[in-house]
């Protein structure tokens, strides 16, 4: 990969890069909507993500460019206003420099700047966490400084939340900052706290995207967002990881009907959460399974991000041999399902599936193998 963006930079930039990074996508394992309420959540870093090159310029100009569109966004230095249109994307790299002396650290001046992936959008894979982790190793490079993983994350939670403009928790970033082959990554958002749990030997990840409508930043992030923050003052707590299951249902009908629905959702989320934790250390699949399609259905009928195309990928593979459970994976409304299977599960089994979806919603699905890959990284 290394070399293929290196080549990719010397055609667009004339010159090689200084610096070359990498983060991966993620996939949500479990946890949905919990981070940003102070809740655990476990995630896995994958093998596909977003590759970053840059060069140092001396006349303070900044240009972007992105394999995604083929097209160069120019800037000056003291340019940081938000890019619309086809230039947006360019918001995930400036949102880390605008950033960056939150924590104490210079950004660069000018530079060359291009960017690759092999993520599939709009599935729910994290391409935005990715890109910006990658940034902010490289431009970090650039300028010749050093940051803990830990402020590397939060750079990116600070770019998503505060210039690209989607209230998010710190799971995107902080799975792909702390990701690690065959493991996945605990993360008490509280703290934050991060851990590692070995993945059990033979349990594989399969995605399919249905490529139906996956925008955060369209509001309905935002709006579960609210309600979550909502439903937490309602209940007398300063967030949803205060309060247990038995509060949450003594409330029902004294609180609105969505400040429980959402409440209930993030609550018993949570339990699931270390309920898997256990599981997974006991290798216990089956048990991990089950509680993966727990979070689904009270996705469905209780934080409302799920869609009846998700909900029928879910039907189908929970009734399909080899298939340990499956949920929808990242934000919702639209996306991907990840399911998890044995090591027996293929692509006969796959096809299946996706074929199902095709004879009732007439597109088909992507199918991904995801295995687990490191972290965020300098190349």
């Amino acid at each position: 990969m290394k070399q293929i963006i290196s080549d990719l930079f010397r055609q667009i930039h004339g010159r090689a890069p200084s610096v070359v990074t990498r983060a991966p996508g993620r996939i949500e394992f479990i946890g949905n909507h919990t981070d940003y309420n102070g809740g655990t959540v476990l995630g896995a870093s994958i093998d596909r993500g977003v590759t970053v090159a840059v060069a140092p310029r001396t006349d303070g100009k900044r240009n972007f460019h992105s394999l995604f569109t083929g097209k160069t966004v120019t800037l000056a230095a003291a340019e940081t206003l938000k890019q619309h249109g086809e230039a947006s994307w360019v918001n995930y790299p400036l949102g880390v420099i605008a950033a960056m002396p939150a924590f104490g650290l210079s950004a660069p001046e000018g530079f060359d700047y291009v960017a690759t992936s092999d993520l599939p959008t709009g599935a729910g894979l994290s391409s935005s966490a990715a890109i910006e982790l990658a940034s902010g190793l490289a431009f970090l490079g650039l300028t010749g400084r050093q940051a803990d993983r830990e402020t590397l994350v939060k750079i990116g939670k600070h770019a998503e939340n505060n210039f690209v403009g989607v209230p998010c928790g710190i799971l995107d970033q902080g799975v792909s900052g702390f990701g690690k082959a065959n493991h996945l990554v605990f993360i008490d958002c509280r703290g934050p706290r991060f851990d590692t749990v070995p993945m059990p030997a033979g349990a594989h990840f399969w995605i399919f995207n249905t490529h139906t409508k996956h925008a955060l930043v369209d509001g309905l992030y935002a709006t579960r967002h609210r309600e979550c923050m909502e439903a937490a003052k309602a209940l007398g707590v300063s967030q949803l990881v205060e309060a247990r299951p038995a509060q949450v249902e003594a409330a029902q009908g004294k609180i609105s009907a969505d400040a429980y629905s959402r409440a209930k959702h993030v609550v018993d989320e949570i339990a699931r959460v270390g309920l898997a934790v256990k599981s997974l250390e006991n290798g216990d699949l089956a048990t991990v399974g089950g509680l993966l399609t727990a979070s689904h259905r009270s996705s469905q009928n209780y934080f409302g991000n799920s869609t009846e195309e998700l909900d029928f990928l879910v039907d189908k593979l929970t009734t399909t041999p080899r298939v340990y459970g499956a949920r929808l994976t990242g934000g919702g409304f639209g996306g991907a399902v990840m399911a998890l299977t044995d090591e027996s599960f293929g692509e006969d089994q796959a096809k299946t599936v996706a074929a199902a979806y095709e004879a009732k919603y007439g597109a088909r699905p992507d199918i991904l193998h995801m295995l687990t890959g490191e972290g965020a990284q300098v190349l």
